[in-house]
């Protein structure tokens, strides 16, 4: 039963919507290039049974490159002169797909004109692979898709903005009923940063003290008593007496 949903899926998502060139060579070009790769890796261990290096008689080494772009050259040429129906239209695009695999794992190689496969320049190769096969991934999901995801996206982003703003306003009352004026106006700019004054005690003659009991009353009293009680602009050694001694005023010349 699963083999028979999954059959179903790729028909009605990959099949029926044109994208099974695309899929095959996606999935060709990752295989060749995980296969390759590993083949690598086991020559350079030297592992007794795994095939070797291609090399001519006089001793010069084939990189799989170079039968890549051949692949690559072919399959163009069939593509470009050829009427191509199912299956060669597949059997193309998964040709295609080895020879970019083969190719873009010695990417360093051309990129250098020079083999630094396993040098620390090789990593353009890796990088190659994977921003070629994110372009195709994101081809073969399709652009419809992506602008429907980005509008479901937008669509989330105006929702959160529209609850921060209505939780920034909330909060701005509440920093208003406890005089803390400076808090509420920071509401709607920054809620977070209003949801400080709002969680601390009201003032001891604001709107919201009201509701306070005598303990609470007493704390709110005893932490704003004398100056602290005053609003910021008018209390003494604050804003106002600094921005006053900046501009020298009641000083001397």
């Amino acid at each position: 039963m699963l083999v028979a949903s999954v059959a179903d899926a790729y028909r009605d998502g990959i099949v029926d919507t044109g994208r099974e060139p695309q899929f095959l060579f996606l999935a060709a070009f990752l295989v060749t290039f995980a296969f390759i790769r590993t083949s690598t890796h086991m020559i350079r261990a030297g592992v007794s049974w795994w095939p070797g290096n291609v090399s001519t008689k006089g001793g010069t080494h084939i990189h799989h490159m170079v039968f890549g772009i051949i692949t690559i050259m072919v399959v163009g040429w069939v593509a470009v002169t050829g009427e191509l129906g199912s299956p060669a239209r597949e059997i193309c695009a998964v040709l295609f797909g080895i020879g970019t695999g083969l190719t873009l794992d010695e990417f360093a190689l051309w990129l250098n004109l020079k083999d630094v496969y396993w040098e620390k320049q090789g990593r353009a190769s890796i990088d190659a692979v994977i921003v070629a096969a994110a372009v195709s991934g994101m081809l073969l999901v399709g652009f419809r898709s992506w602008v429907d995801a980005a509008k479901s996206v937008e669509d989330a982003t105006i929702a959160a903005v529209a609850a921060a703003g209505l939780f920034g306003a909330v909060i701005a009352v509440v920093n208003a009923a406890k005089e803390k004026f400076g808090f509420a106006i920071l509401s709607f700019l920054v809620p977070g940063v209003g949801l400080i004054g709002a969680l601390r005690l009201a003032k001891p003659r604001s709107l919201w003290a009201h509701s306070y009991g005598k303990k609470r009353r007493a704390r709110s009293e005893a932490r704003y008593s004398g100056e602290a009680i005053k609003p910021f602009w008018k209390r003494r050694g604050g804003l106002r007496d600094r921005f006053a001694l900046g501009l020298g005023v009641g000083r001397g010349r």
